[in-house]
């Protein structure tokens, strides 16, 4: 079966006005593998412009915007925070959940993770969510064992065959921002784990849910790590604040 592939970029607490009409008009006059699909994720204020931007652009329907986080309430006194039909209102279709900055940084538990993706989904946008270890995780071999406790509660709370309508990034966060990236082998593995994991509660489901590989993905290995069975794409970070990188990552994506 032919996984559509994504190509996602989050920017995380970075970017401008200037990067977001520059990026814009760079993925217009790009031309992507059928089954594609790119997701840009900059930072909230900057959401309702790249929205109109595109717009005024005719940016083609390949190209969606996503948010970085979002609260599992849909309003109410949380200051600071923002909700599923705010990120709507501003054409939002995407949103990056559990990301290893927001469960180290922030403290955001699996369990918290599981709830915001409940609301995503309840308001008919499309959660990434984000599972990985740690280095000395990895070095423990307890990799498989913190992914599967990072998915259960998850499936716990919006039912396997609610997996159709997630993506799931893995990030090593040992891989995140250090240059270093897992091997397209170490890569694949690991997501073939991730997807039998998935396969033994539903192989219906499993063989549809795309799983995008987020640990220091650029322009050099990218399409190495793009032609693994299980790797349907990548969560790209400061490859995305690019245009010119990312444009060459989104070009390697085969859906």
């Amino acid at each position: 079966m032919n996984r559509r592939a994504i190509v996602a970029a989050n920017w995380k607490m970075n970017g401008s006005l200037a990067l977001v009409n520059s990026m814009v008009s760079e993925l217009n006059s790009l031309t992507l593998n059928e089954n594609v699909e790119v997701v840009v994720c900059p930072s909230f204020p900057y959401l309702a412009a790249f929205s109109l931007v595109s717009t005024e652009l005719k940016l083609p329907k390949v190209f969606s915007l996503g948010a970085q986080n979002l609260n599992e309430h849909a309003k109410g006194a949380f200051t600071g925070e923002v909700s599923t039909s705010m990120l709507q209102e501003v054409g939002v279709n995407y949103v990056i959940l559990g990301h290893s900055e927001r469960r180290s940084i922030y403290k955001e538990s699996s369990s918290l993770v599981a709830q915001k993706v409940k609301a995503t989904l309840a308001a008919n946008l499309k959660p990434i969510l984000c599972i990985g270890e740690s280095e000395e995780e990895r070095m423990a071999e307890q990799t498989e064992v913190v992914l599967a406790a990072q998915l259960q509660p998850v499936i716990d709370e919006i039912g396997i065959e609610n997996f159709k309508d997630v993506v799931i990034a893995y990030e090593p966060v040992w891989a995140i921002g250090t240059g270093k990236t897992a091997s397209p082998e170490m890569a694949q593995a690991t997501h073939h784990f991730i997807r039998e994991f998935i396969a033994k509660i539903d192989e219906n489901v499993a063989v549809k849910v795309p799983l995008l590989y987020g640990g220091s993905v650029n322009a050099t290995n990218c399409e190495e790590l793009f032609a693994q069975a299980d790797i349907d794409g990548g969560l790209i970070g400061g490859a995305s604040l690019k245009a010119d990188e990312f444009k060459v990552i989104c070009s390697a994506a085969k859906g």
